[in-house]
């Protein structure tokens, strides 16, 4: 990314930090074409959507993340993650299972199929993506994040015991 594209980016991230979404969308608009497009602005874009609780943008956003670099996972992540607050869990978890194989090592895809899964009823999937959650980020970790999700409300009780 070329300056002053480069300004514009850090001057919205930093209007984000403040919680000043307005001015950091302000300068988002300020971007090319072409910057608008690059990975590291569609990252603070779906950030400022999702703290406005934009979330169909937010999903959108998700999906050009997931097209302009597709071995990056947080695009995978927040195109669902937009998609499950739009009430659209079954969509969230469909968009997201095939980052669970094409990202072996990270452990939030298979935590946010746990949380999909545990929020459509079908809770062997729930614990079998949490399991692997586990065994992807570690047990202290994975164990407290779960135990703060209102996702996983269902099996607080199991988690608890781990």
């Amino acid at each position: 990314m070329h300056f002053p594209d480069k300004h514009h980016l850090n001057s919205a991230s930093g209007w984000l930090e403040l919680g000043n979404t307005a001015e950091a969308l302000a300068e988002m608009e300020k971007l090319s074409s072409a910057g608008r497009v690059q990975i590291e602005a569609l990252e603070v874009s779906w950030k400022i959507f999702a703290a406005q609780q934009r979330w169909e943008e937010a999903a959108g956003i998700g999906r050009e993340m997931v097209r302009a670099a597709p071995a990056i996972t947080d695009g995978w992540i927040n195109r669902s993650f937009a998609l499950h607050e739009l009430r659209r869990t079954a969509e969230a978890r469909s968009e997201l299972l095939p980052a669970a194989e094409k990202f072996p090592q990270e452990p939030i895809v298979p935590y946010n199929l746990a949380c999909y899964a545990c929020q459509l009823g079908d809770m062997e999937a729930a614990r079998r993506w949490f399991s692997e959650a586990v065994k992807r980020g570690g047990k202290r970790k994975i164990k407290a994040m779960g135990l703060d999700d209102p996702d996983l409300l269902p099996m607080k009780e199991e988690i608890q015991k781990l």
